[in-house]
């Protein structure tokens, strides 16, 4: 076999990788993702660029870990966490930290779906955004009971693909300052930005996504397949689709920047965050724009109910067949407390921006019982977290748990009139 040959059937092959991660990747880009970083790219052009990066980095690193966990023991993160404490105290504990924060990061990250998609179709027809939050919170639910959200989703999928090429495209075309966008690179907390920064880091690495992932990814690579392959085709599949996902963010942020900084715009709707793409679409973007933003946020609503009821039942040991009463159960109250925020919901762009942040202030506590769960020789064998591993994934919860501290400590200023 030639070398040309060899690289095409490498290529072939981590082609056929991809799945479990673009999974991932179109579960964090919903409306939360574009809402937050086109506000942050009009708020602060690019100083804020480093907490994205950063969001993508550590997306990469605990996404390897839980892509890892799945291919391995044939376990979601749920399952592993239930076996790893002996002590009631501990498993109880554990089980209600978990279900505390995928409780309420779910919710709140469904909130930010469903007030996304109304303000999208809100746009075009303009009626109350209420009236639109309970059609949407319908439409999901629809989907969800029947089952047959399956292939309408890879429309939906398709369609905010679309959206992540044309907003590429108008990044180019707009031309971006080169030299503002890597200082955006240095670490800079702007006054009254300390949200947004959260906020950008809840909206890349969703603490559900980590249950997700590792569900999902046993489904991808079968037992028959060799460990060493289905792990080197996960980590290609995670690298490949958290990269994708994260230029893609990036690209809204950019055209934010372009459109709004310094222009004292002030975002608040979706007709407003259209403008990033009329250089490209003109008077199209509207519309194109509020289809994009609607398709993501429907899509989005399935995923995090169905994410949070993977997650509590695996740690509560409850089947996770999609039609056991227990599982629609958890999915439902997911889905009816976001619809609940969502129409009590102030500001639509602020509820999607602190719908994201709350993501960020539970990212720690996920990412720590992962780690811990990454830790167990007798669970993974050769496959558990080296020094490296452990040195990375420390850093992404001390510096989430840092922010998250902060930004609480802020609010609670602001509530308290400090």
């Amino acid at each position: 076999m030639t070398t040309d040959q060899t690289t095409s059937n490498r290529f072939m092959d981590n082609l056929r990788s991809l799945g479990p991660g673009l999974l991932v990747a179109a579960a964090f880009l919903g409306p939360g993702t574009i809402t937050t970083a086109s506000t942050a790219g009009a708020d602060h052009g690019f100083q804020l660029l480093w907490a994205l990066v950063f969001g993508i980095a550590a997306a990469m690193v605990l996404q390897e870990m839980s892509a890892r966990l799945g291919v391995v023991t044939r376990e979601g993160l749920g399952e592993a966490l239930r076996t790893t404490y002996d002590a009631p105290a501990m498993k109880a504990t554990a089980a209600v930290l978990v279900i505390s924060a995928i409780g309420v990061g779910g919710a709140a990250f469904e909130a930010g779906n469903i007030t996304g998609a109304a303000i999208g179709v809100e746009s075009i027809f303009p009626v109350s955004q209420q009236l639109w939050v309970l059609v949407v919170s319908a439409v999901a639910a629809g989907l969800l009971w029947s089952g047959v959200y399956r292939a309408i989703e890879r429309a939906l999928i398709g369609l905010v693909v679309v959206m992540s090429v044309v907003f590429l495209v108008t990044a180019v075309i707009v031309r971006p300052d080169v030299g503002a966008l890597f200082a955006g690179f240095v670490p800079t907390m702007p006054p009254g930005a300390l949200l947004t920064v959260v906020a950008l880091v809840g909206t890349t690495v969703v603490p559900y996504n980590l249950f997700l992932h590792a569900s999902s990814i046993k489904e991808k690579w079968d037992e028959s397949v060799p460990t060493d392959r289905a792990l080197a085709g996960g980590r290609f599949d995670t690298g490949f689709s958290i990269g994708l996902g994260g230029l893609i963010t990036l690209a809204v942020l950019t055209t934010a920047a372009a459109a709004f900084f310094g222009a004292g715009t002030s975002i608040s709707d979706a007709g407003t965050m259209a403008q990033q793409l009329e250089p490209l679409l003109g008077p199209a973007a509207r519309y194109f724009f509020a289809l994009g933003l609607l398709a993501a946020g429907i899509s989005s609503a399935i995923t995090a109910p169905l994410a949070s009821a993977y997650a509590i039942c695996g740690v509560l040991g409850w089947s996770q067949d999609l039609k056991a009463t227990r599982f629609r159960a958890v999915w439902a109250v997911t889905l009816l407390i976001g619809a609940v925020f969502a129409l009590l919901g102030g500001s639509p762009v602020q509820a999607i921006v602190f719908a994201q942040a709350t993501n960020g202030v539970l990212l720690p506590i996920v990412a720590a019982f992962l780690l811990v769960v990454m830790n167990r020789s007798d669970l993974l064998g050769d496959h558990a977290n080296n020094v490296r591993a452990n040195i990375l994934g420390g850093i992404v919860v001390l510096v989430a748990a840092g922010l998250g501290i902060a930004s609480l400590i802020d609010v609670a200023g602001t509530i308290t009139g400090g």
